[in-house]
């Protein structure tokens, strides 16, 4: 008889342990534990992590509910062993098995990079890398030995240019070397056939056009004056005049924070300095907008010569054919602007 009761006992405490490790089980695997009662969240896998170090952030980040449970399936699944970097998509209320398969997948989402508003080669990596895995150093020795090795006339002074500023979508674990070939790619593909024709009909080749873009965009505080004064400069172009940029002048003096040009800067003796050299700077003052570039290749056919910045201080130009009406129209700032400053002193005592 206490034989049989205890087998009864054995069979019901094995049930009990059966039914135990079956419910952790399903806890484990199937139970939510990621992102529980949290809206989904997009979450970056660094470069050369470990197991242990995404067992912290994790923590740290409140991604995972039960770090137990997770990390046990995940050794099972020997993700521990073997973790892929990227950026991740993981769902609300997401279970351990589906959240373990994702990361161990590497089905990554992309990211989107977008870059706009720089001058120089040496500045473009801080953009252009901010949401990948590239390292800046990394990125610039890339381009370094880009512009070494390519054979499509990009230099120091004038690769800026084969940046179009846009958003681009890559992968978090894209290399460095990846990125500049794919910018080089995306560039190949902007200079489609109907833009290397206009180029073409204007006698420039895309980067000359793009470097001229480049000082109309820093002339051209209004938009709808980009095409104007586009051909204003293809007009000097052609009939071999200076073109007189004064943001030239800035880029050649290295002060950014320039605000006004005098005749002193005139004299600085630089290829960028477009009062002493004729014809175009050897690369791109800023990185044009596409904007910009369309403006010169759909420039606006006119007489113009001159412009000087209006009166009224609008941010628009006056326009002139003639040295003599832009003499007149120069006057007029320049009286507009001895008013103000006057004004301004007053104000100030």
């Amino acid at each position: 008889m206490i034989r049989k009761y205890l087998s009864t006992i054995v069979l019901l405490l094995f049930g009990i342990l059966i039914s135990s490790f079956s419910f952790y089980g399903y806890q484990v695997v199937k139970a939510p534990n990621i992102l529980v009662d949290m809206p989904d969240r997009e979450i970056i896998i660094p470069t050369n992590a470990t197991f242990h170090d995404i067992q912290n952030q994790f923590i740290k980040e409140e991604v995972v509910n039960n770090i137990v449970a997770f990390s046990f399936l995940a050794k099972i699944m020997n993700y521990d062993k073997k973790v892929v970097p990227g950026r991740y998509l993981l769902k609300k209320n997401m279970n351990n098995i589906d959240a373990i398969r994702l990361l161990r997948s590497g089905n990554q989402i992309p990211v989107n990079i977008t870059f706009n508003n720089i001058r120089l080669k040496e500045d473009i990596g801080e953009k252009i890398t901010s949401k990948t895995g590239v390292t800046v150093e990394d990125f610039n020795v890339a381009l370094d030995e880009f512009v070494s090795e390519n054979e499509a006339g990009f230099t120091d002074q004038n690769v800026i240019a084969m940046f179009i500023p846009n958003t681009y979508q890559v992968y978090y674990t894209i290399s460095a070397k990846a990125l500049v070939n794919r910018m080089h790619q995306e560039y190949n593909a902007f200079w489609n056939n109907e833009r290397l024709a206009k180029a073409e009909a204007l006698g420039m080749t895309p980067m000359e056009v793009s470097i001229l873009a480049s000082i109309v965009q820093a002339e051209s505080i209004k938009s709808e004056e980009s095409p104007i004064i586009a051909g204003l400069y293809i007009n000097r172009l052609k009939r071999g005049i200076a073109l007189s940029a004064d943001p030239t002048l800035v880029f050649a003096s290295g002060d950014f924070t320039l605000k006004r040009v005098l005749n002193i800067h005139k004299e600085i003796d630089s290829p960028y300095n477009t009062y002493k050299y004729r014809g175009l700077p050897p690369g791109p003052i800023n990185m044009p907008f596409i904007s910009s570039i369309d403006a010169v290749l759909n420039y606006n056919k006119h007489n113009y010569l001159y412009m000087c910045a209006k009166e009224d201080f609008s941010g628009y130009h006056n326009f002139a054919s003639t040295l003599k009406v832009h003499n007149i129209n120069a006057s007029k700032y320049q009286r507009a602007l001895s008013i103000e400053m006057r004004k301004a002193r007053q104000n100030g005592n």
